[in-house]
């Protein structure tokens, strides 16, 4: 199973979201609207046509998505034609904000991103309550969406296992149940669905193991709507698990500048945007991105937020 075009990928950059929402409200003065705004729009002019732009999480959570600073940030981007800026929008008062700033076709044309995990445990840390509460909100957020006309991609979130540090064991997904989740989400009408291994608890044999198990059961079509979210303490590994991902079909890829990120629940940052650009281009396979951009860009971003905020305050 393979791409049409199996010599070039999709990447979508998630530093101003994922960094974002692990920032404390004391370090917010250096992750202010407008540098998030500067850096989306060296992304968009480095090629990044897929950017996850910010989320309609509650402040209390991520302070740096207070309502304020969101409206300055959509607002001085205005609407990007041709780039898909994409708002994560976690139940139904984030949708009731996605709302309020209006973000949908007619105004600013964002893309409404919608996650929940493949293992129960982690959806309740993650989101605060089961899983089938989450899916028949979603449910319901899905089709008033839809109605207008608003795009829709999914993540599925410790799609690869999730350790959970009360128990201290590796809880692992079910597969077939990981399969109905993207079927859901597919019949739903999303546009792409995102397998996330949020914590970095899988290897390369892990990651082929589970790949293959979920991939063999799609068809062509099916498989180019499907991405890979990697999550690690090591860029190389994650590096070399999306290598995995691409050899079995896969062309859709999210990462971070320096790799930064991770979860309120506790998780690695991402691979990094410059080795995963690095890696395509040595490779041969087409990104549609500024190489020396990107680099440029990931060492403004190192030096104007990761120098000034130390790494241990962010939240994991």
């Amino acid at each position: 199973m393979t791409n049409d075009k199996p010599d070039s990928v999709i990447i979508t950059d998630v530093t101003l979201r994922e960094y974002g929402q692990n920032i404390p409200a004391h370090y917010l003065h250096f992750f202010t609207p407008e540098i998030r705004i500067e850096i989306a729009l060296q992304l968009i002019d480095a090629g990044m046509r897929n950017i996850e732009i910010i989320s309609c999480a509650h402040p209390k959570i991520s302070p740096a998505m207070n309502k304020e600073a969101l409206q300055k940030i959509t607002q001085n981007l205005g609407r990007v034609n041709g780039v898909n800026l994409i708002t994560l929008v976690p139940n139904r008062a984030g949708y009731n904000t996605f709302l309020d700033l209006d973000l949908g076709p007619d105004s600013y044309n964002h893309t409404m991103g919608i996650f929940f995990s493949a293992i129960e445990a982690h959806n309740i840390a993650n989101l605060g309550r089961p899983l089938k509460e989450t899916i028949e909100e979603y449910k319901k957020i899905i089709r008033d969406a839809s109605s207008k006309n608003i795009r829709i991609i999914g993540y599925i979130s410790a799609a690869f296992g999730y350790f959970e540090p009360e128990k201290g064991v590796l809880m692992k997904p079910d597969l077939d149940e990981v399969n109905n989740y993207i079927d859901l989400l597919l019949d739903l009408g999303v546009d792409t669905v995102t397998l996330s291994d949020l914590q970095g608890v899988s290897n390369e044999e892990k990651t082929r193991e589970i790949f293959e198990t979920i991939l063999n059961k799609r068809s062509a079509s099916e498989v180019n709507k499907l991405g890979y979210h990697p999550h690690h303490v090591s860029g190389e590994t994650a590096i070399a698990n999306t290598k995995i991902a691409y050899d079995l079909g896969i062309r859709r890829f999210d990462s971070s500048l320096g790799g930064t990120g991770g979860c309120v629940t506790g998780a690695p940052g991402n691979q990094p945007t410059e080795m995963l650009v690095d890696f395509f281009h040595s490779s041969g396979i087409q990104t549609g991105l500024n190489k020396i951009k990107i680099f440029s860009l990931t060492e403004m971003v190192k030096k104007e937020l990761y120098s000034k905020i130390p790494h241990a305050e962010l939240k994991r």
